[in-house]
């Protein structure tokens, strides 16, 4: 008994099959001299007069022998395609993780709409943002975000100072240098906020996507598996068309 993933794997070179024929007899009936023949012969006018051999070309192309060829490679298409379009309408099976039905009964099509967008989710998932890990983070209901513990830290100010060098005379005045000293005049406190997600939840999501993948797909191959309902449309549509 046929599979439904065998139809598949020839659906492809059936449908090519079908397009090449379809436009080689396309191609050969557009050439007129290939569907044209003569046949003369030729009589002189009396006994004595010269003799020509005859001449012929024959009809090398036939609009009903490329009808039927056509047909041929088409029929088998045809009934290719209705019993893989037949058989997806009843292939289906469970989506099973960890030993449980995540979604019963899922029809093999969307399975596969299924595997392509966990594909793209799991892309998306991969590439999320994560959180510094050099930091110690815990979540802030109030700002509905992360925050790191608060962290104080001194403003300070430059404030000039005066280093006497050398004490006044009666000759010179005295030397004087200018610095400056840093002297505390506050402090800050601050609280780092962020709206990424912890490297273990991203790591989470990808590991329950690769999970749910792997199901999906066993699921599909499960699915393709079905015994096809064999369709036999093919040679009804030429009938009726290619009738007299």
């Amino acid at each position: 008994m046929t599979k439904l993933n065998q139809i598949i794997a020839i659906e492809k070179s059936v449908k090519a099959k079908a397009a090449r024929a379809l436009g080689d007899a396309g191609r050969e009936l557009a050439k007129a001299p290939l569907l044209s023949g003569i046949s003369r012969t030729y009589q002189p006018k009396d006994e004595e007069g010269e003799q020509l051999p005859p001449e012929s070309t024959k009809v090398q192309r036939r609009v009903e022998e490329q009808l039927r060829e056509v047909s041929a490679a088409m029929t088998r298409l045809f009934d290719v395609t209705a019993t893989k379009d037949r058989t997806n309408a009843l292939a289906t099976a469970d989506i099973t993780v960890d030993g449980e039905v995540l979604v019963a009964d899922v029809p093999v099509t969307y399975l596969l709409f299924l595997e392509k967008q966990l594909a793209e989710l799991q892309s998306f998932v991969k590439a999320l943002p994560v959180l510094d890990a050099g930091e110690s983070w815990t979540y802030n209901d109030a700002s509905d975000a992360f925050a790191t513990d608060p962290v104080k830290t001194v403003r300070t100010k430059k404030i000039p100072r005066n280093h006497v060098k050398a004490e006044a005379t009666e000759e010179h005045p005295a030397q004087v240098e200018v610095y400056y000293e840093d002297i505390p005049v506050g402090y800050w406190t601050t609280v780092k906020f962020s709206g990424a997600a912890p490297a273990k939840r991203v790591a989470q999501l990808s590991e329950r996507l690769e999970k749910l993948q792997i199901a999906v797909k066993f699921a599909r191959e499960e699915a393709n598996g079905t015994e096809v309902a064999d369709e036999q449309i093919g040679a009804k549509v030429f009938g009726y068309l290619l009738g007299e």
